[in-house]
């Protein structure tokens, strides 16, 4: 159950530190020469996978990642320019917004209900 709780918590830590990337490239989206950037979601994946112990049984198998540990990395995107050097699509951002608001939400009601689960148990009933 602890490992379910982790990795709810962490994944909603993704999305939490995304929103707050997002709205960042929102903000700026009228200064010039801004480079929105993102929170990938496979550095989170790679993050999860260093932690477990994979078991190789044949050669063809993918061994464990052996990068560095780290937060998210924030990358920057690349798309279309607007007459000022910014790089911000604003209706890409709001989409993006609304995914990672409603991927938090749904990781911080999975949280609440292992929680009372927990709390269901303690009590005894």
């Amino acid at each position: 159950m602890w490992e379910l709780v982790d990795s709810l918590s962490k994944t909603a830590n993704f999305y939490f530190e995304r929103v707050k990337v997002i709205q960042g490239n929102i903000a700026n989206a009228d200064t010039p020469f801004y480079k929105p950037k993102d929170l990938i979601f496979s550095q989170q994946l790679k993050s999860e996978l260093e932690k477990t112990q994979l078991k190789t049984t044949n050669p063809k198998h993918i061994d464990n990642v052996n990068e560095e540990k780290s937060s998210f990395k924030e990358v920057e995107i690349f798309n279309f320019r607007g007459y000022d050097g910014n790089r911000v699509d604003i209706q890409e951002e709001l989409a993006k917004l609304g995914e990672s608001s409603l991927m938090y939400k749904a990781m911080a009601e999975s949280l609440k209900k292992e929680f009372s689960k927990l709390k269901l148990v303690i009590s005894g009933r």
